[in-house]
């Protein structure tokens, strides 16, 4: 190379030019690429000028055999300098001198260059660091990638045994140990004779097995199988919906079935989507604001205690619900559900037979507060299908409230309603959860001598949950109200007389991650909004397994 630059000192300023380009690129190549060299060729300062931009030579033309060497030069890495003038002069003679001075400045700014992108690079006495410690602790590395191969081995295991790859299992079981006191069976009409309560201890289970898939993520489809036989405190025992327990279902001698399908899914980013197949919940899809009694085997011990009865309209059946901006300040949920979609040969069907068509606009201004209004349009018909099945059980409350409530015109006049709706929850700490809701329902008479005339139906509940009461993880619950009442009737004899009010304790003991034990009382004064009827007591102890 030394040569070469001996070699073009005979030549005119542009040989230098394209040489010096050359020489910088294999300089730089020798530099493993680290660097980039940029030379500034030492010139006379009272003969020329520092250029920025390779047009700024008058007499160098883009036609010129040396015009991208220049330009590279000039523009680049900045190391050509030119005559006050505004020229270059390409052509005159270089001197062994000027040509020295320019490659001595172009090898010492390659040197600093150089100097300066290795500084940081590993040095010989880093490396031998390295290696000593490396040789203090072999055994401890050694004992490392054991571990991290017999972990890789059992994710291997795992992933080839598996029961699928979308698919996890998710399931509850609870026993309860039950008892319901008072002396008579509760009546609706203060005429009717009333009879003792069998007062009897029951033991039952309700098991829930859901199998969990997500293909994309962000989506779920929920297949859920159920057996179950816990009935005590149920309207056909008590005689009233208003001492029913959360968990208690119809009779089903534990016979196993699947009670639930949906599939759930973000059609933007914006909307979440949710198709219910079979069992479609309004609680399920929409965010109910009472969180600590809000699950049937977590929280709230009562049917009534978990959340508003409007949340309960259209269960049973198919269904879509749509929920837009679901994690913002302001979200807005619709949907509209069909209780009886599977049965077309009963006189039902998706849109010809009962549905409820619900809206809720939630408002979240802070983490402590939520507050959302609801509203519910409903449909409950009774007929007989054209073979002959009857079809007589109207439940415009939800299975809440008294049985006038339930059927305010009786369970064979279809029913039409409008329900309105507020919630709200408040949560000042992180151990204190206060929260409420009240309602109204506006029912119309489709058929039968009242048809066209309304009924009232109203409702309200406050709630209480203090966290780590007594042990971390516990919790004490209280829930005071009025359950779904018929203020009033066109037929008198289905108003409801007197007020019933619901009170309901419990305390959570949280025994570990996956076992909860809830000891509870549920109280309702004056039974079916009737003070002739006794005081009934529902005690429970709930234990609650989570796998």
């Amino acid at each position: 190379m030394t040569k070469l630059f001996w070699n073009v000192l005979k030549f005119s300023p542009a040989v230098l030019a394209a040489t010096v380009l050359a020489a910088n690129s294999a300089l730089a190549g020798e530099a493993n690429e680290q660097v980039t060299a940029v030379t500034q060729l030492a010139a006379q300062p009272d003969s020329m000028g520092q250029v920025t931009s390779v047009s700024q030579f008058s007499d160098v033309q883009p036609t010129d055999w040396a015009f991208q060497a220049l330009q590279s030069l000039v523009e680049r890495y900045g190391c050509i300098a030119g005559y006050p003038n505004g020229t270059y002069r390409g052509n005159r003679a270089l001197t062994r001198y000027e040509f020295a001075a320019g490659l001595n400045a172009c090898l010492d700014r390659v040197n600093e260059l150089i100097a300066t992108a290795t500084a940081d690079l590993v040095t010989k006495e880093d490396l031998a660091t390295l290696q000593r410690l490396q040789e203090e602790f072999s055994a401890e590395l050694a004992t490392l990638r054991g571990r991290v191969d017999a972990l890789e081995a059992r994710t291997a295991e795992l992933e080839a045994n598996q029961f699928s790859t979308t698919t996890k299992l998710v399931g509850e079981a609870i026993f309860d140990v039950s008892q319901t006191f008072g002396d008579n069976v509760a009546v609706s009409n203060p005429n009717t004779p009333t009879r003792d309560l069998d007062s009897n201890t029951t033991f039952g289970d309700r098991v829930r097995l859901s199998l969990l898939s997500s293909f994309t993520g962000t989506d779920q489809l929920q297949v859920r199988l159920q057996a179950n036989n816990i009935v005590n405190g149920t309207a056909q025992f008590t005689g009233t919906n208003q001492t029913r327990l959360a968990y208690a279902e119809p009779i089903l001698n534990n016979e196993v079935q699947i009670d639930k399908i949906n599939y759930a899914f973000n059609l933007t980013n914006f909307a979440r989507v949710k198709v219910d197949v079979s069992a479609a919940e309004l609680w399920e899809n929409v965010n109910v604001l009472n969180p600590e009694f809000r699950s049937s085997g977590a929280g709230a011990i009562s049917r009534y205690g978990r959340f508003s009865p409007i949340y309960r309209n259209g269960s049973g059946g198919s269904g879509l619900t749509v929920t837009l901006n679901p994690q913002g300040a302001i979200s807005l949920t619709g949907a509209y559900l069909a209780p009886r979609s599977s049965s077309p040969n009963a006189g039902f069907g998706l849109f010809n037979g009962d549905y409820a068509a619900f809206g809720q606009l939630e408002f979240k201004p802070s983490k402590a507060l939520n507050i959302a209004l609801a509203y519910a349009h409903t449909y409950d018909g009774a007929r007989t299908s054209p073979a002959g099945i009857s079809n007589n059980n109207v439940n415009f409350t939800g299975g809440t409230g008294s049985l006038y409530a339930v059927s305010p015109f009786g369970t064979g006049v279809a029913t039409t309603g409008n329900h309105y709706g507020i919630q709200a929850t408040f949560k000042p700490s992180e151990k204190l959860t206060l929260g409420g809701w009240a309602g109204y329902s506006s029912a119309v008479a489709e058929t039968g001598p009242n048809r066209g005339r309304d009924a009232d139906v109203v409702y309200w509940a406050g709630t209480i949950a203090l966290r780590d009461f007594g042990k971390e993880g516990n919790v004490l619950g209280i829930v005071f109200g009025q359950q779904p009442t018929v203020t009033e009737n066109p037929d008198a004899s289905r108003r409801d007389g007197d007020t019933s009010y619901h009170l309901e304790g419990l305390y959570k003991i949280k025994v570990s991650n996956n076992i909860q034990v809830t000891p509870g009382l549920i109280v309702i004064f004056n039974p079916e909004n009737n003070d002739r009827n006794d005081t009934l007591y529902v005690g429970t102890l709930r234990t609650t397994f989570s796998f």
